[in-house]
């Protein structure tokens, strides 16, 4: 077959790293891609937001299957589009995207359906927002209502930072569009999890759970990012807990696809916070998340392809993949400065020594190559990702790789998993 994969992030490179070990494949594109991918597949300088452009290569090129990997193209309806033209294609369509690009869609969702998540309030109106914030409890949790790239969501330690937040999401635009609506809730206690379930329309399977390291500095310190590492298993989910998760959380999503005339078919990925009551939604994504998927990928040993297939064919009740027993733990490198601007075009150097141990792969996300060289080319560069018989190994492994590898401004957290 021949894949088409949008997107050039880590997740995009892992995603066609599965791939290439499928016997099935017999080429691989992806648009617009990163220097890592560039190994693997064809790229194709056409951006992730360019749907016209996109369907115009899928065409051109024959292709048999496109996947996509943001989420940017899936609000815009990039399934919609390429299905309406008969093509195949691995994600939900536009209406059912909703439950990502709009926080507060999910929020009426997941109250129409019972399933868990915070207490919140949803405004368009400045005023109102402020008003709400001189009543509330502290700390709160101000989100933007639409895509912020993973970053539009900011913990409010008292009403002066809340009233801050909301003037700059809703008048100073520093999320665009997407904060013209926030969404005020409560605070959460608890450790968090990530969650990934193919979902075909009427049935769903379940990945091993991973847990993402959001902040940006060691402790959990300093601004979200989109994330700074993962781990697979996440050490927070016994088998209690999952057996919750399912019955309170993913049954009632399903079914409240069917109820509300929602077609979803691709992946799920919710973010959970474990409370001392159980298992809360803190957000629906409607693609794999990133970095979780390298991590994912690494103890994946079925053929990822058969999975996606089967997702789109509605066969997921026939499946049953093999995972590694193994830990799984991705490091990532970012730009100086990141998640706010940085500066693009830093040499990477390192890249050509790693590779002798076959436990750890380097997934490229933010690089480009210019002149025959790795350069940096976003504010997430690379992620380190090890397989160990105990996270520690796993841990050991994957920081080893991390420090042979280097260029100006390089940041990383030092606790992923500890």
């Amino acid at each position: 077959m021949k894949i088409l994969v949008i997107g050039s992030g880590g997740r995009e490179h892992a995603i066609l790293w599965k791939l290439a070990q499928s016997p099935r494949v017999k080429q691989l594109l992806c648009a617009p891609g990163n220097a890592g991918t560039q190994q693997i597949a064809t790229n194709y300088p056409v951006a992730a937001s360019d749907l016209p452009a996109l369907l115009a290569l899928a065409k051109s090129e024959a292709v048999d299957l496109t996947i996509v990997g943001p989420d940017d193209p899936l609000a815009e309806g990039i399934v919609d589009l390429f299905q309406g033209e008969g093509l195949r294609v691995f994600g939900p369509r536009a209406a059912a995207a909703r439950l990502e690009s709009s926080k507060s869609f999910a929020k009426g969702f997941m109250d129409r359906h019972g399933i868990p998540t915070a207490e919140s309030s949803t405004f368009s109106e400045l005023e109102d927002a402020l008003v709400h914030c001189r009543t509330a409890s502290y700390p709160l949790v101000v989100k933007a209502d639409g895509l912020a790239l993973g970053k539009g969501v900011v913990i409010a330690q008292d009403q002066t930072e809340a009233e801050r937040v909301i003037q700059q999401m809703m008048v100073d635009k520093i999320f665009g569009d997407a904060g013209a609506t926030v969404v005020i809730e409560e605070f959460l206690t608890g450790p968090e999890c990530s969650l990934h379930a193919l979902v075909d329309g009427a049935k769903y399977l379940l990945f091993p759970d991973a847990r993402d390291h959001k902040r940006a500095l060691d402790g959990d310190l300093g601004p979200n990012t989109g994330g700074m590492g993962t781990i697979s298993p996440s050490r927070v989910l016994d088998a209690a807990m999952q057996e919750r998760v399912r019955n309170e959380i993913l049954e009632p999503f399903v079914a409240g696809l069917k109820v509300d005339g929602l077609h979803f078919q691709g992946m799920l990925f919710p973010g959970l916070m474990i409370t001392p009551q159980g298992p809360k939604v803190l957000e629906f994504n409607c693609r794999f998340g990133d970095p979780e998927t390298q991590v994912l990928m690494r103890r994946l040993k079925s053929d990822l392809l058969d999975l996606i297939e089967d997702t789109i064919d509605g066969k997921l009740s026939e499946v049953h993949p093999i995972w590694e027993d193994r830990t799984a733990v991705c490091v990532v490198l970012a730009s100086g400065g990141y998640p706010g601007p940085i500066e693009k075009g830093k040499v990477i150097s390192g890249l050509e020594s790693v590779g002798t141990d076959p436990d750890v792969v380097v997934f490229h996300a933010g690089t480009a190559l210019k002149e025959g060289k790795f350069v940096t080319n976003g504010g997430r560069v690379l992620g380190i990702t090890a397989l160990g018989s105990t996270l520690e190994e796993a841990r050991v492994k994957a920081y080893a790789v991390a420090d042979q590898l280097s260029f100006d401004g390089k940041q990383l957290r030092r606790d992923i998993g500890a």
